[in-house]
């Protein structure tokens, strides 16, 4: 493990679980907070500043997918969300919400620190340091926020990850297939949702897009001016 000491906030309503996974954590490296509910989660948060989130679906009060979507309109913050096994339908849930990866219950916590190395290894190679412009959107990835014109509209981390990739590669074509690989959408349904709500926050006139292109039988495809 690198020397950089990454801190890692839990948040699972199940005691056992929470103190397991925050001890297993601390001996391989990490600092760990944790809470026991989405309150105590978001005090956290305020006070301290986290490089991933592990996050429990199933909690009473706030579950984790409202969490993970409230923290996803304000933060760019990795979250690993936590779920049942048959939950399937769950999962693909948290991902469209912009969880970065899940692990089913029960788990392993070697698994759960590859994955969680897996998310920070990812979220360093990228780092944005200024806006990007699509015809006349202009697009802050720090912030996560695109403005066309005078209005600005909040990205979510897939819509994220799917720009990062076609911003660096203009002209390429992207399949479904690619584009649920790069997001973790599996179905293609969800897909044409996430580029419909992008053209809606890129396009002057998204009924007859300029830049974010369906290639009929192919995919879509990015053009920047």
């Amino acid at each position: 493990m690198e020397k950089i000491k990454y801190h890692i906030l839990v948040v699972d309503d199940d005691d056992r679980i929470r103190e397991l996974v925050k001890e297993y954590l601390n001996d391989n490296g990490f600092i760990v907070s944790t809470g026991n509910s989405a309150e105590e989660g978001k005090t956290k948060l305020s006070y301290f500043k986290f490089d991933l989130i592990v996050l429990d679906v199933m909690m009473p009060g706030q579950n984790g997918f409202e969490l993970t979507k409230e923290i996803k309109e304000k933060s760019d913050i990795p979250i690993l969300l936590l779920t049942a096994k048959s939950e399937v339908e769950n999962r693909i849930q948290g991902l469209e919400l912009g969880a970065d990866d899940y692990l089913g219950k029960p788990f392993e916590p070697k698994e759960l620190l590859l994955r969680i190395k897996n998310i920070i290894k990812k979220n360093k190679k990228i780092k944005f340091n200024k806006i990007s412009k699509i015809g006349e959107a202009k697009i802050d990835l720090n912030k996560m926020s695109i403005q066309l014109k005078k209005r600005i509209n909040k990205i979510n981390n897939t819509e994220k990850k799917v720009l990062v990739e076609m911003l660096a590669n203009p002209g390429k074509t992207y399949s479904r297939i690619q584009i649920g690989e790069i997001s973790n959408i599996a179905q293609e349904r969800s897909i044409d949702v996430m580029i419909t709500r992008l053209r809606q926050k890129i396009e002057i006139n998204p009924k007859n897009p300029k830049y974010l292109q369906t290639i009929r039988g192919s995919g879509y495809v990015l053009w920047v001016e």
